[in-house]
């Protein structure tokens, strides 16, 4: 979803993108999900842009399926949402949900994910790039475990 705010004599772009912490418990652990974008190399979540006429959790759901392969059961009553500026001008807010993964076996989207990893929830603090991504694994670990 793309909209432009007027004020000021100044556009800013407005982006708006929704994803997901998705995790599973394997052998009495409780893992997530992160990946490492292609473009950037930083590790973070399944995520992406809101197309038209869908609903935040809906754009959570396709998107971890386009970039993972996982298909995910989405739980709406966690929402974090991050706000950042990705460049100058453009402002955009990410809304992550939880979601339960209905299979573990992952492909990673060819053009935009260089690896996928399955990492135990408190060791993800290590490899997560952004501290606004620590701090939603944080509340995400109170809520699952």
């Amino acid at each position: 979803m793309l909209g432009r705010a007027f004020g000021k004599g100044i556009k800013m772009l407005h982006e708006k993108s929704c994803g997901a912490i998705v995790y599973r418990k394997f052998h009495g652990n409780t893992e997530i999900l992160l990946i490492k974008h292609i473009n950037s190399g930083h590790w973070s979540f399944p995520k992406g842009h809101v197309e038209s006429g869908e609903t935040e959790v809906e754009t959570a759901h396709r998107e971890i399926l386009e970039e993972t392969g996982i298909d995910a059961i989405i739980d709406s009553s966690f929402r974090e949402t991050v706000s950042y500026s990705p460049k100058r001008g453009t402002q955009k807010v990410v809304v992550y949900f939880l979601g339960k993964a209905k299979n573990t076996d992952y492909v990673p989207q060819e053009d935009e994910i260089a690896e996928i990893r399955w990492i135990e929830i408190d060791r993800a603090q290590n490899v997560l790039t952004y501290e606004n991504d620590k701090s939603i694994v944080s509340k995400a670990r109170a809520v699952i475990a």
